[in-house]
């Protein structure tokens, strides 16, 4: 299987074990056969969430994501100039700059996208959950 990009929530529940993560993703996260990646979008996204208190018990992974991703063997995926004009690009009405950044990412990348929220799936048919 080609390399899989985690949406935000699916880094978060694979971090807090919570059961909402997909049981395909937890499987294949668990096996360790497919490369999986974080994009910088993810980890800024999580600071911002949590310096406005919506998202407490991540500073741990804030202070140092990069051992975090060593520790799961997961691949950090930085932005660029292309993944942002490929973002600003979309033909998509949907106004969340993460998302629409991990859209750009897996399509230029040709990742699959692991996300179960639906306006993704809806606009790109290549997520997996």
């Amino acid at each position: 299987m080609r390399g899989i990009l985690l949406d935000t929530h699916a880094l978060l529940w694979w971090m807090a074990d919570d059961p909402q993560l997909g049981e395909r993703i937890r499987t294949i996260l668990h096996e360790g056969l497919t490369p999986i990646h974080v994009s910088a979008a993810t980890v800024w996204e999580i600071g911002i969430k949590h310096r406005l208190g919506r998202l407490p018990g991540v500073e741990d992974f804030l202070a140092e994501p990069g051992i975090c991703f060593q520790r799961w063997s997961f691949l950090p995926l930085p932005m660029d100039h292309d993944d942002a004009r490929v973002a600003a690009a979309l033909t998509w009405e949907h106004r969340d700059p993460f998302d629409r950044m991990l859209v750009a990412q897996s399509r230029r990348h040709q990742l699959r996208l692991a996300s179960c929220d639906p306006a993704i799936a809806a606009y790109h048919p290549d997520c997996l959950w």
